[in-house]
This record gives C-alpha cells, sequence and structure tokens, in this order.
C-alpha cells in the first residue's frame, strides 16, 4: 500500500463528515486501492464514532479505530500509526483546514527525505482568512522557544499535516511518548536524533470554524509541555518527576 493517513478525533461529527468527503473524493480518485484513511477516534463524547462509521461502511478505503478514553491528538496518532499499513504514513487534522491537495502536496515533495511537514509560516504558503494576531504572537513565541530549546529550524512544528516514509515512523513510534501539545516536538526531536532528514514544504491552510481552543490556557500548556519534554532529555529530568507530582497534576 502507497499511502496511510491517520486522522485524529475527538468530538468532531460536526466537521469531520466534511472532511471526510472531500479527502475520500480526492484520494481514491487518485490512489484507488493504495490509499487508507485511518480515523482514530478517541474519548469522543458525542456522534463522531456513528459519523466515522458510516464512511467505513460504505468505502474499503476508510478504517475506524476506537479507544474510548482521551488520550490525546498523540495517542491518537500512535494508535493509528500503529495499524497502518503503507509505505508512507502521514496524518492530518480532523477539521478539514489542510485540504486533500495540500496534502497529496506532501507526497509528491518528499523525495529522499525521512519526514515532509506542512509550514503555514514559510514562502508560499496560503493562509486563509489571516489567523487572529493573539494566535499568531503565541505561535510565533512557541515556535521561537522549541528552535531555541531543541536546536531545530523548523518553522511551524503545531500544524496539524505531516508525513514519514514507514522507516523513519518505526524507528520513532516506539520512543514517542508525549501525547498532547508536545507530541510534534517530541515527534521532531526523535526523528532528528534518529538521523533522518526532515523538511517543511509551504502549505494551503484554511481556518475552520469549531475550534475548542483556549488560547492563554493552551499557550500556557504548550509552554510548560515543550519544557518538560526538554527536561527529559537534559541531566535534570528528575525535574519532571516533581513537576508531574505537582503543577501537572493543575494543568492536566
Amino acid at each position: 500500500m502507497r499511502l496511510s493517513i491517520v486522522i485524529p478525533a475527538y468530538n468532531e461529527a460536526l466537521r469531520i463528515g466534511a472532511m471526510l468527503d472531500a479527502y475520500t473524493d480526492y484520494f481514491i480518485q487518485a490512489y484507488g486501492e493504495d490509499v487508507e484513511l485511518i480515523v482514530a477516534v478517541n474519548g469522543s463524547r458525542d456522534d463522531t464514532e456513528s459519523v466515522v462509521n458510516a464512511y467505513a461502511e460504505k468505502l474499503p478505503q476508510v478504517r475506524v479505530l476506537v479507544e474510548r478514553d482521551a488520550i490525546g491528538k498523540g495517542g491518537a496518532i500512535i494508535m493509528g500509526a500503529q495499524a497502518a499499513r503503507g509505505a508512507l504514513i502521514g496524518f492530518v487534522d480532523a477539521d478539514g483546514a489542510t485540504p486533500p491537495e495540500a496534502f497529496d502536496d506532501l507526497v509528491k515533495h518528499i523525495g529522499e527525505a525521512g519526514a515532509i511537514f506542512a509550514s503555514r509560516w514559510i514562502p508560499g504558503a496560503e493562509v486563509s482568512p489571516p489567523q487572529p494576531l493573539s494566535r499568531r504572537v503565541a505561535s510565533r513565541i512557541f515556535n521561537r522557544m522549541v528552535r531555541t530549546l531543541f536546536k531545530v529550524k523548523i518553522h511551524d512544528t503545531q500544524c496539524g499535516a505531516k508525513l514519514l516514509k514507514r522507516e523513519a515512523m518505526e524507528a520513532v513510534l516506539p520512543q514517542l511518548g508525549c501525547t498532547r501539545w508536545a507530541f510534534d516536538v517530541d515527534l521532531l526531536f526523535k526523528l532528528r536524533r534518529a538521523g533522518y532528514r526532515i523538511i517543511e514544504h509551504p502549505t494551503v491552510w484554511h481556518d475552520v470554524a469549531g475550534s475548542k481552543i483556549n488560547i492563554p490556557r493552551a499557550s500556557l500548556e504548550m509552554t510548560l509541555a515543550i519544557v518538560r519534554l526538554r527536561l527529559l532529555h537534559s541531566p535534570f529530568r528528575w525535574i519532571v518527576a516533581v513537576y508531574d507530582r505537582t503543577i501537572g497534576k493543575v494543568i492536566h
């Protein structure tokens, strides 16, 4: 199989139908039986499972995995990647912010790299409508922290569309432990440490109504998550145990 696309879904009943319409129409036409869309439903309290099961009943290219507990975006991606059969394994958000043509662009440009990350912050990217100032500022501060703490040059770690070669995914999958905000940074760090080349590619991204993100709270959680991750890979990892027993319980 050529391509596996993992779609983490948490309470996405109102948005995932339109996303699956677009992705199944495009990718089944382009790849036929050589593609699979794995919807990893986790902890949903709405009708997400019923919505995606309706697609799976009609289309053999759609697979549904269900975890009753909320295991976070990263946990859902790990669950889906473990079940994936493609030579290329990617993931994309369930809201449809990344159109299928933009995701397929990653497939066409991965080349000899081990992974390719879609980016909203490099020349050639198209973001519409422009994100609110608060989100842009939070994103740039977060990225600067990531670049400083982890010595990486990626401009957009948090865009939801990423693609890896199976070899790269299998190499880092057993090592991934962060399932919330720091998942993408953890993935990037583990790929780089394993020696895989990572490239960024400008993407098309459309803001989709219905986001459940609270910017101030998310910003705090993201900051603490990447600091925790950096400490895990330092001589001061003992601080993480203290954090998890104290501040971590309050935040999470």
